[in-house]
Protein backbone atom coordinates (compact mmCIF):
# COMPACT_ATOMS: atom_id res chain seq x y z
CA UNK A 1 0.00 0.00 0.00
CA UNK A 2 2.79 2.46 0.85
CA UNK A 3 4.28 2.13 -2.63
CA UNK A 4 1.04 3.48 -4.12
CA UNK A 5 1.13 6.68 -2.05
CA UNK A 6 2.64 9.97 -3.31
CA UNK A 7 5.48 10.06 -0.80
CA UNK A 8 7.30 12.71 -2.83
CA UNK A 9 4.56 15.25 -2.06
CA UNK A 10 5.62 17.10 1.09
CA UNK A 11 2.11 18.44 1.61
CA UNK A 12 0.97 14.90 2.42
CA UNK A 13 1.82 13.50 5.83
CA UNK A 14 1.94 9.70 5.76
CA UNK A 15 1.44 7.91 9.08
CA UNK A 16 1.65 4.14 9.47
CA UNK A 17 0.44 2.49 12.67
CA UNK A 18 1.98 -0.90 13.44
CA UNK A 19 -0.70 -2.34 15.70
CA UNK A 20 1.47 -4.86 17.57
CA UNK A 21 2.42 -6.97 14.57
CA UNK A 22 4.27 -10.19 15.38
CA UNK A 23 7.31 -8.98 13.47
CA UNK A 24 8.79 -5.52 13.94
CA UNK A 25 7.41 -4.12 10.71
CA UNK A 26 7.64 -0.56 12.03
CA UNK A 27 11.43 -0.60 11.95
CA UNK A 28 11.46 -1.98 8.43
CA UNK A 29 9.09 0.73 7.21
CA UNK A 30 11.16 3.46 8.87
CA UNK A 31 14.29 2.20 7.16
CA UNK A 32 12.70 1.92 3.71
CA UNK A 33 10.62 5.11 3.93
CA UNK A 34 12.31 7.67 6.20
CA UNK A 35 9.73 10.32 5.25
CA UNK A 36 6.93 8.21 6.78
CA UNK A 37 5.92 8.72 10.41
CA UNK A 38 5.69 5.27 11.99
CA UNK A 39 3.92 4.50 15.26
CA UNK A 40 4.34 1.09 16.85
CA UNK A 41 1.91 -0.02 19.51
CA UNK A 42 3.18 -2.73 21.89
CA UNK A 43 -0.43 -3.91 22.29
CA UNK A 44 -3.07 -4.68 19.71
CA UNK A 45 -5.58 -1.89 20.26
CA UNK A 46 -8.06 -3.09 17.67
CA UNK A 47 -9.22 -1.25 14.56
CA UNK A 48 -10.40 1.88 16.36
CA UNK A 49 -7.52 2.02 18.82
CA UNK A 50 -4.92 1.75 16.08
CA UNK A 51 -6.59 4.44 14.03
CA UNK A 52 -6.87 6.68 17.09
CA UNK A 53 -3.10 6.54 17.52
CA UNK A 54 -2.75 7.85 13.99
CA UNK A 55 -5.39 10.53 14.56
CA UNK A 56 -3.61 11.87 17.62
CA UNK A 57 -0.33 12.13 15.70
CA UNK A 58 -1.82 13.70 12.56
CA UNK A 59 -1.54 17.41 11.81
CA UNK A 60 -3.41 17.68 8.52
CA UNK A 61 -6.71 19.36 7.73
CA UNK A 62 -8.00 16.15 6.15
CA UNK A 63 -7.26 12.66 7.47
CA UNK A 64 -7.43 9.76 5.04
CA UNK A 65 -7.80 6.34 6.67
CA UNK A 66 -6.59 3.54 4.45
CA UNK A 67 -6.25 -0.16 5.22
CA UNK A 68 -2.87 -1.73 4.57
CA UNK A 69 -4.38 -4.21 2.09
CA UNK A 70 -5.53 -1.59 -0.43
CA UNK A 71 -4.39 0.08 -3.64
CA UNK A 72 -5.63 3.54 -4.61
CA UNK A 73 -6.39 4.84 -8.09
CA UNK A 74 -8.25 7.98 -9.19
CA UNK A 75 -9.90 8.84 -12.50
CA UNK A 76 -9.64 12.60 -12.17
CA UNK A 77 -5.86 12.96 -12.31
CA UNK A 78 -3.05 10.76 -13.51
CA UNK A 79 -0.56 12.59 -11.33
CA UNK A 80 0.02 10.59 -8.16
CA UNK A 81 0.23 13.69 -5.97
CA UNK A 82 -3.36 14.55 -7.03
CA UNK A 83 -4.81 11.14 -6.29
CA UNK A 84 -6.71 12.42 -3.23
CA UNK A 85 -8.06 15.58 -4.87
CA UNK A 86 -11.56 14.30 -5.75
CA UNK A 87 -12.12 13.37 -2.11
CA UNK A 88 -10.83 16.75 -0.91
CA UNK A 89 -12.99 18.55 -3.49
CA UNK A 90 -16.06 16.73 -2.20
CA UNK A 91 -15.29 17.63 1.42
CA UNK A 92 -14.71 21.25 0.50
CA UNK A 93 -17.92 21.47 -1.54
CA UNK A 94 -20.02 21.90 1.61
CA UNK A 95 -19.36 22.64 5.30
CA UNK A 96 -21.96 19.95 6.09
CA UNK A 97 -19.93 17.17 4.49
CA UNK A 98 -17.61 15.73 7.12
CA UNK A 99 -16.60 12.37 5.66
CA UNK A 100 -16.18 11.01 2.14
CA UNK A 101 -15.47 7.48 0.95
CA UNK A 102 -14.27 6.35 -2.49
CA UNK A 103 -15.70 3.51 -4.51
CA UNK A 104 -14.20 0.23 -3.29
CA UNK A 105 -13.66 -2.75 -5.58
CA UNK A 106 -12.15 -6.12 -4.81
CA UNK A 107 -8.56 -6.39 -5.97
CA UNK A 108 -8.90 -9.98 -7.13
CA UNK A 109 -10.80 -11.70 -9.94
CA UNK A 110 -12.88 -9.36 -12.07
CA UNK A 111 -12.53 -6.48 -9.58
CA UNK A 112 -16.19 -6.57 -8.64
CA UNK A 113 -17.61 -3.75 -6.56
CA UNK A 114 -17.38 -4.10 -2.79
CA UNK A 115 -18.80 -0.71 -1.74
CA UNK A 116 -20.67 2.10 -3.46
CA UNK A 117 -22.28 3.43 -0.30
CA UNK A 118 -24.35 1.68 2.36
CA UNK A 119 -28.02 1.13 2.97
CA UNK A 120 -29.40 2.14 6.36
CA UNK A 121 -28.94 -0.25 9.26
CA UNK A 122 -32.06 -2.01 10.50
CA UNK A 123 -32.94 -0.91 14.03
CA UNK A 124 -33.98 -4.48 14.82
CA UNK A 125 -31.54 -6.81 13.05
CA UNK A 126 -28.49 -4.48 13.21
CA UNK A 127 -27.75 -5.39 9.60
CA UNK A 128 -27.37 -3.46 6.37
CA UNK A 129 -25.70 -4.02 3.02
CA UNK A 130 -23.06 -2.42 0.87
CA UNK A 131 -24.62 -1.03 -2.30
CA UNK A 132 -23.31 -2.73 -5.44
CA UNK A 133 -21.44 -5.47 -3.58
CA UNK A 134 -20.60 -8.32 -5.95
CA UNK A 135 -21.63 -6.42 -9.09
CA UNK A 136 -19.44 -5.67 -12.10
CA UNK A 137 -18.50 -2.00 -12.34
CA UNK A 138 -20.35 -0.75 -15.41
CA UNK A 139 -20.44 2.86 -14.17
CA UNK A 140 -23.89 2.29 -12.65
CA UNK A 141 -22.67 3.82 -9.37
CA UNK A 142 -20.67 6.74 -10.74
CA UNK A 143 -22.82 9.45 -9.17
CA UNK A 144 -21.69 10.95 -5.86
CA UNK A 145 -24.31 10.92 -3.13
CA UNK A 146 -24.81 10.88 0.64
CA UNK A 147 -24.52 7.55 2.43
CA UNK A 148 -25.46 6.63 6.02
CA UNK A 149 -22.09 5.11 6.93
CA UNK A 150 -18.42 5.32 6.04
CA UNK A 151 -16.42 2.24 5.05
CA UNK A 152 -13.50 1.50 7.36
CA UNK A 153 -11.18 0.38 4.56
CA UNK A 154 -10.99 3.89 3.06
CA UNK A 155 -12.44 7.15 4.32
CA UNK A 156 -11.37 10.79 4.39
CA UNK A 157 -12.46 12.88 7.39
CA UNK A 158 -12.14 16.56 8.19
CA UNK A 159 -10.01 17.20 11.27
CA UNK A 160 -12.70 19.52 12.62
CA UNK A 161 -15.21 16.67 12.50
CA UNK A 162 -13.08 14.55 14.80
CA UNK A 163 -12.69 17.46 17.20
CA UNK A 164 -16.48 17.73 17.45
CA UNK A 165 -17.55 14.09 17.18
CA UNK A 166 -14.67 12.50 19.08
CA UNK A 167 -12.28 9.65 18.40
CA UNK A 168 -13.35 6.25 17.13
CA UNK A 169 -15.11 4.21 19.84
CA UNK A 170 -12.62 1.63 21.07
CA UNK A 171 -15.17 -0.57 22.86
CA UNK A 172 -15.81 -2.65 19.74
CA UNK A 173 -12.19 -3.72 19.05
CA UNK A 174 -13.31 -5.41 15.82
CA UNK A 175 -16.44 -4.88 13.66
CA UNK A 176 -19.11 -2.16 13.85
CA UNK A 177 -16.73 0.60 15.01
CA UNK A 178 -16.89 2.63 11.79
CA UNK A 179 -20.69 2.33 11.80
CA UNK A 180 -20.83 3.67 15.35
CA UNK A 181 -18.35 6.43 14.48
CA UNK A 182 -20.56 7.34 11.52
CA UNK A 183 -23.48 7.72 13.93
CA UNK A 184 -21.36 9.94 16.17
CA UNK A 185 -20.43 12.07 13.17
CA UNK A 186 -24.05 12.42 12.10
CA UNK A 187 -25.01 13.47 15.64
CA UNK A 188 -22.29 16.12 15.47
CA UNK A 189 -24.14 17.62 12.49
CA UNK A 190 -22.17 16.29 9.50
CA UNK A 191 -23.05 14.26 6.41
CA UNK A 192 -21.14 11.33 4.92
CA UNK A 193 -20.73 11.04 1.14
CA UNK A 194 -19.74 8.42 -1.39
CA UNK A 195 -17.41 9.79 -4.10
CA UNK A 196 -16.87 7.46 -7.11
CA UNK A 197 -14.22 9.67 -8.76
CA UNK A 198 -11.72 7.72 -6.65
CA UNK A 199 -11.50 3.94 -6.57
CA UNK A 200 -9.84 1.75 -3.96
CA UNK A 201 -8.93 -1.84 -4.75
CA UNK A 202 -9.26 -3.90 -1.60
CA UNK A 203 -7.68 -7.28 -0.97
CA UNK A 204 -10.30 -7.89 1.73
CA UNK A 205 -8.14 -9.44 4.41
CA UNK A 206 -9.25 -12.80 5.71
CA UNK A 207 -7.22 -12.51 8.91
CA UNK A 208 -10.08 -13.35 11.25
CA UNK A 209 -11.67 -15.95 9.00
CA UNK A 210 -15.32 -16.10 7.98
CA UNK A 211 -16.09 -18.87 10.47
CA UNK A 212 -13.63 -18.19 13.26
CA UNK A 213 -14.48 -17.99 16.98
CA UNK A 214 -12.94 -14.50 17.02
CA UNK A 215 -15.27 -13.18 14.34
CA UNK A 216 -18.29 -14.97 15.79
CA UNK A 217 -17.65 -13.56 19.26
CA UNK A 218 -17.21 -9.94 18.18
CA UNK A 219 -20.09 -9.96 15.69
CA UNK A 220 -22.42 -11.34 18.37
CA UNK A 221 -21.30 -8.98 21.10
CA UNK A 222 -20.95 -5.88 18.94
CA UNK A 223 -24.38 -6.03 17.35
CA UNK A 224 -25.80 -5.85 20.87
CA UNK A 225 -23.37 -3.10 21.81
CA UNK A 226 -24.27 -1.06 18.75
CA UNK A 227 -27.96 -1.35 19.60
CA UNK A 228 -27.25 -0.30 23.20
CA UNK A 229 -25.35 2.81 22.10
CA UNK A 230 -27.41 3.93 19.13
CA UNK A 231 -30.99 2.63 19.16
CA UNK A 232 -33.74 4.18 21.24
CA UNK A 233 -36.34 2.20 23.17
CA UNK A 234 -38.49 0.25 22.45
CA UNK A 235 -36.69 -0.77 19.24
CA UNK A 236 -33.55 -1.43 21.25
CA UNK A 237 -35.25 -4.12 23.31
CA UNK A 238 -36.86 -5.63 20.24
CA UNK A 239 -33.37 -5.81 18.77
CA UNK A 240 -32.05 -7.57 21.88
CA UNK A 241 -34.91 -10.07 21.63
CA UNK A 242 -34.25 -10.71 17.94
CA UNK A 243 -30.45 -10.94 18.23
CA UNK A 244 -30.49 -13.24 21.26
CA UNK A 245 -33.74 -15.16 20.97
CA UNK A 246 -33.61 -15.79 17.22
CA UNK A 247 -30.17 -15.13 15.70
CA UNK A 248 -27.91 -16.38 18.50
CA UNK A 249 -30.09 -19.41 19.20
CA UNK A 250 -30.30 -20.28 15.50
CA UNK A 251 -26.54 -19.90 15.09
CA UNK A 252 -25.76 -21.99 18.17
CA UNK A 253 -27.93 -24.82 16.88
CA UNK A 254 -26.39 -24.56 13.41
CA UNK A 255 -22.83 -24.62 14.78
CA UNK A 256 -23.63 -27.59 16.99
CA UNK A 257 -25.02 -29.55 14.02
CA UNK A 258 -21.90 -28.59 12.05
CA UNK A 259 -19.77 -29.96 14.90
CA UNK A 260 -18.33 -26.52 15.63
CA UNK A 261 -18.82 -26.22 19.39
CA UNK A 262 -16.12 -23.52 19.44
CA UNK A 263 -18.39 -21.24 17.39
CA UNK A 264 -21.41 -22.01 19.56
CA UNK A 265 -19.36 -21.17 22.65
CA UNK A 266 -18.13 -17.94 21.05
CA UNK A 267 -21.75 -16.95 20.39
CA UNK A 268 -22.79 -17.46 24.01
CA UNK A 269 -19.64 -15.78 25.28
CA UNK A 270 -20.41 -12.70 23.19
CA UNK A 271 -23.85 -12.46 24.82
CA UNK A 272 -22.47 -13.15 28.29
CA UNK A 273 -19.74 -10.51 28.04
CA UNK A 274 -22.21 -7.93 26.81
CA UNK A 275 -24.60 -8.51 29.70
CA UNK A 276 -21.88 -8.83 32.30
CA UNK A 277 -20.91 -5.29 31.29
CA UNK A 278 -17.27 -6.21 30.84
CA UNK A 279 -16.95 -2.99 28.91
CA UNK A 280 -14.94 -0.82 31.24
CA UNK A 281 -11.72 -2.32 29.88
CA UNK A 282 -12.81 -1.33 26.37
CA UNK A 283 -12.50 2.39 27.17
CA UNK A 284 -16.07 3.08 26.10
CA UNK A 285 -19.13 4.12 28.05
CA UNK A 286 -22.55 2.86 27.13
CA UNK A 287 -25.09 5.58 26.41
Amino acid sequence: MIDTLPLEDESIEVIVVDNASKEDEATEIEQRYPQVKVIRSPKNLGFAGGNNLGIQAAQGKFLFFLNNDTLLRCKKEDVRSKMFQPLIDRLESSPKIGVVCPKIRFSWGDNLIQYAGYTSLSSITMRNRAIGCGEADNSQYDTARPTPYAHGAAMMVKQEVIEKAGLMPECYFLYYEELDWSMMIHRAGYDIWYEPACTIFHKESQTTGQNSPLRTYYMTRNRLLFAKRNINSPQKYLSYLYLIGIVALRDAIKYTLQRRPDLAQATFRGIKDFYNCQLSSFNCQLV
